[in-house]
């Protein structure tokens, strides 16, 4: 939980939203359009719960840093896990409970497609 104005306590939350990326680089210029009408609608509604959040570069742009054999960092291309639906974009949002970031992610578009998904996920405090 953090303070905020008025000394209210607000949890955060990650919204990752997992997608396959062939089927967004497939999008029509309308089809674009209207799937980021539905995230600014999202924002809109969601207003200035909204902590952060960005749209990130495809999957094999990503680099992942690991231990290698003796225990030093490596690097590899990609993402660290082999699947189908990647990481494209993340919100950070405060909300009194889980049921209320519910109501927010049920606007994004991707919770209403067949190739992608919401993963909710509560931040934990150290304060």
């Amino acid at each position: 939980m953090i303070p905020t104005e008025g000394n209210d306590l607000m949890a955060k939350y990650m919204l990752l939203i997992y997608g396959d990326a062939a089927q967004w680089e497939a999008m029509t210029p309308d089809e674009r359009a209207a799937h980021d009408a539905r995230h600014a609608a999202f924002r809109e509604a969601a207003g200035p719960r909204v902590a952060g959040g960005e749209e990130l570069e495809f999957a094999p742009n990503a680099t992942t840093l690991r231990a290698g054999v003796t225990g030093e960092p490596i690097t590899t291309d990609g993402p660290f896990l082999e699947t189908k639906e990647a990481l494209g974009e993340y919100y950070l949002v405060e909300a009194a409970d889980l049921d209320e970031v519910l109501r927010l992610a049920a606007l994004l578009p991707e919770v209403h497609a067949s190739h992608s998904a919401v993963e909710i996920r509560p931040v934990v405090f150290h304060g």
